[in-house]
């Protein structure tokens, strides 16, 4: 439509306008993250950010420019915007007000090319546009808060297997004997990981004999005592015998109460029982 054209026109000259415009209006007292930094590369950075995606909201008013043309041209904005450090340490409420701002300031536009217009337009016509705005805001909106959630989630992941790695070193003692100490909680998921990461290091270490300290674990549900005894047994199908200490008498209780067989197992109460005796065997 001719008149749609003309508004695209319109915002199009408008696009370097509406970023200053809006971030002159910006309230700095009341933000935080990427919209209250004095630093000017970050500055520059979200003013170019925002200016792009002028450049790209205005075309929802362009002929030429079909629905599927208009969203996939905020794939890139958005992938790249929603990842940025910056909005990553954002809160999601402020990032969200902003989207709104930037909407009321197009309602606002079509207001004011409809006053300064030599053309007539009908209400009608003037309300299409409106919910327009309103319903292709909400779609960016919800791309970029999907986007972001997304990232969010790998990067969460990333860190908790991390965490989880971390939290479960094979300490090398000599060419063969190594010690893994557990401490802290350990639910389902860490004992999981423990598992894979246990065998993959004492594969790679080349250990022969693997000290299991669970001291430092104060709390172990049946689950999670299936699954290190599991451990042990996968050990020893690599060839790793298993040396348990510091069992505490409710892990004990736990284990027993699924049934686990100490029987073929060595077990010490302490670290420095089982380096006594492995210096005694040696």
């Amino acid at each position: 439509m001719y008149e749609n054209n003309q508004l695209y026109h319109f915002l199009l000259e408008r696009t370097r306008l509406l970023t200053e415009q809006w971030y002159e209006a910006l309230d700095k007292d009341h933000s935080s993250g990427v919209y209250a930094s004095d630093d000017p590369e970050v500055v520059e950075m979200v003013k170019n950010q925002n200016y792009e995606f002028h450049l790209r909201f205005c075309r929802v008013f362009d002929e030429s420019c079909s629905k599927k043309e208009f969203l996939s041209a905020f794939d890139k904005w958005i992938y790249e915007t929603s990842r940025e450090e910056e909005h990553q340490h954002t809160p999601t409420h402020l990032i969200l007000r902003e989207f709104f701002n930037n909407q009321e300031q197009y309602l606002d536009y079509i207001q004011e090319f409809v006053k300064t217009s030599k053309e007539t337009y009908s209400q009608e016509t003037i309300d299409g546009w409106n919910r327009k705005i309103i319903k292709n805001f909400n779609r960016v909106i919800l791309a970029f808060s999907k986007e972001s959630y997304k990232y969010a989630e790998e990067r969460l992941a990333a860190q908790k297997d991390m965490i989880h790695e971390l939290s479960s070193p094979i300490i090398s003692l000599s060419e063969e004997l190594a010690l893994l100490p557990l401490v802290g909680d350990i639910d389902t998921d860490r004992a999981q990981k423990v598992m894979e990461n246990t065998l993959q290091q004492c594969s790679d270490q080349q250990v022969n004999h693997l000290l299991i300290d669970l001291s430092g674990v104060l709390i172990i549900d049946t689950m999670v005592a299936h699954q290190i005894f599991q451990l042990i047994k996968a050990l020893k199908l690599i060839g790793v015998t298993c040396t348990l200490s510091g069992i505490r008498p409710e892990i004990a209780q736990t284990a027993i109460q699924i049934g686990i067989d100490f029987n073929d197992l060595s077990v010490v109460s302490s670290i420095h029982q089982a380096l006594a005796q492995r210096n005694l065997l040696q």
